[in-house]
């Protein structure tokens, strides 16, 4: 009989969602900062797509009850950060200043974390959603400032200044794109993630310069200048495109990942992903157009690689090499110049 109580007393404690425990939990989240500037990132995207935001949309992207999501924004209307109007929640200016600084975080931690970290990109999102709330609008002030003020995120987002503005480039959906005409991929929503998952399975980034091979109502093929990828159009649909000016092309070559080991390159050129701090410190290695490189060892656990460059050996890893072009040395031009 007692075990049977204490089997009780458990689930009323903890069963998920409805339990004391997660009861509290919830309370406690409601209240803090992290609640309200999830709440504020909602309404600036909302209200960035022109959409209107609601208590049903905001408790759909908090995963809160209605109840629980009203007790939030009435918090926040105290606070001065939200109005209601006819046509839903709308941010105030303090709101929208709180908010932009969120936006800002984020896509500021996205960047350092794609260029400077080994994290996947499939958990980038998640981790900058973290860190966003633990830092001070000093803090993101100096890591912009340190991180050379780039522009956009790893997936095409803009990423507000001190001041709030932010560079906005027009694009199209690639679905809409036409045929055969080259088109640079600018941006990739990271939502849904099981979408986003297909998009990174087929290695495509902003930067990327691709064609459409052939459409249909069950696929789109695009071809790079690597590979041919095929995707479904919902998930195409969560790829935006634009006209391809010859400045951003792809450099013509072959990703430095493709090298044989004992095999040479020659650098043609860095990607247009690359970026930044990342972009700097290839430059600052010695990997500028006509260094050659040579492909030296791999680690045990195949990730990072070794290269040789201009006598220096240097490690990289393959999301790294990725973003090289090379073109090969052909052997006997390596004989002569031995």
């Amino acid at each position: 009989m007692t075990g049977i109580i204490v089997l009780i007393v458990a689930g009323a404690l903890f069963v998920p969602q409805y339990g004391l425990f997660w009861r509290i939990r919830r309370r406690r989240w409601l209240q803090s900062r992290q609640a309200v500037e999830d709440a504020l990132a909602h309404l600036h995207q909302f209200q960035h797509d022109g959409r209107p935001a609601s208590v049903e949309s905001l408790s759909n992207t908090l995963g809160t009850a209605t109840r629980h999501t009203l007790v939030l924004v009435n918090r926040m209307a105290q606070l001065d950060l939200v109005v209601m109007t006819g046509q839903g929640m709308r941010l105030t200016a303090a709101g929208h200043r709180w908010a932009l600084q969120i936006v800002r975080a984020h896509r500021l931690f996205e960047r350092y974390l794609a260029d400077e970290t080994s994290v996947p990109r499939e958990e980038i999102h998640a981790r900058a959603h973290r860190l966003e709330h633990t830092v001070t609008e000093a803090q993101v002030d100096k890591m912009d400032a340190d991180m050379g003020h780039p522009a956009f995120d790893p997936q095409g987002d803009p990423i507000p200044n001190a001041a709030g503005d932010m560079k906005e480039i027009e694009s199209k959906k690639l679905v809409d794109w036409p045929e055969a005409v080259p088109a640079l991929i600018v941006h990739i929503e990271d939502e849904p993630p099981e979408v986003y998952a297909q998009i990174i399975a087929e290695d495509l980034h902003p930067g990327m310069v691709i064609t459409i091979m052939d459409m249909s109502p069950v696929r789109v093929v695009i071809g790079t200048p690597d590979a041919e990828h095929v995707l479904a159009p919902v998930v195409a649909a969560n790829v935006s495109v634009r006209e391809a000016p010859t400045e951003d092309v792809e450099p013509a070559g072959v990703p430095l990942t493709t090298l044989a080991h004992g095999e040479t390159g020659r650098v043609v050129g860095l990607a247009p992903a690359c970026q930044g701090l990342t972009r700097r410190r290839f430059q600052d290695l010695g990997l500028t157009p006509g260094a050659r490189v040579e492909r030296v060892m791999q680690s045990a656990f195949s990730d990072p690689t070794a290269y040789r460059v201009r006598n220096t050996m240097i490690a990289l890893r393959r999301e790294q090499s990725d973003l090289i072009r090379i073109e090969r040395v052909p052997r006997k031009e390596q004989e002569i110049d031995a």
